[in-house]
């Protein structure tokens, strides 16, 4: 599941901790102590170093990857924090594009369906806050990067099976695609499309599913 599990208890120094990791030299490793140093000594300050290592800022070791050396250049920072989040919390994404834009209510609600329940009502609402806290601060309307356009584009090719449960059909038509006898073919290659079913005990839904999978796709 494509959802972090770490949180902050308290969102009052998140952008000071990011302007100061920016600002300093980066470490060798992304320790307590560091953090200490940066001037953040309360035990809830602690938590960012889970919360770094959820958006790839980090390895799992606490040495600071790529990504945090791209956050590092102010001019990128914005765009760097809207691709890990997207990253990070691709599940929620996946429920809506903008999840950046969503009420603290709704956001509540998607996070408890994504967790099945299996977290308390606390929880969810910590984890509903640090992703707001991080949301404030991430530039989501900048150009993307290759590899954050290339996971725009994987994104937006997902077929919604929920909307063929309940008659709406894709936002948009899907490219027609070359077709040969052993499958889909472009450019020499064979693609494999990943479909994501609904729980349903209508065997009527999948039929329709099936059904309007093959028109799009076939004609």
């Amino acid at each position: 599941m494509a959802l972090p599990t770490a949180y902050l208890t308290s969102v009052k120094n998140v952008e000071a901790v990011f302007n100061a990791m920016r600002a300093a030299k980066a470490p060798p490793k992304f320790t307590q102590r560091f953090l200490e140093d940066l001037g953040f000594k309360s035990t809830a300050d602690r938590l960012f170093i889970n919360v770094f290592k959820a958006l790839g800022f980090l390895t799992p070791d606490g040495a600071p990857t790529d990504r945090y050396f791209e956050f590092m250049d102010q001019t990128q920072s914005g765009r760097v924090l809207a691709e890990a989040l997207e990253e990070a919390y691709a599940d929620l994404f996946q429920l809506r594009r903008d999840a950046q834009n969503m009420e603290r209510s709704e956001l509540r609600g998607r996070l408890k369906t994504l967790t099945q329940g299996q977290v308390s009502d606390a929880v969810i609402e910590r984890m509903a806050m640090t992703f707001q806290a991080l949301a404030k601060l991430a530039d989501f309307g900048a150009p993307r990067s290759q590899q954050g356009a290339a996971r725009d584009q994987a994104s937006e090719e997902v077929v919604d099976a929920g909307a063929f449960e309940n008659g709406s059909g894709p936002t948009r038509p899907p490219a027609p695609l070359p077709t040969g006898a052993d499958g889909l073919r472009l450019g020499g290659f064979v693609y494999n499309i990943e479909l994501h079913l609904p729980e349903s005990r209508d065997p009527a839904v999948y039929e329709a599913l099936f059904k309007a999978l093959k028109a799009h796709l076939l004609g």
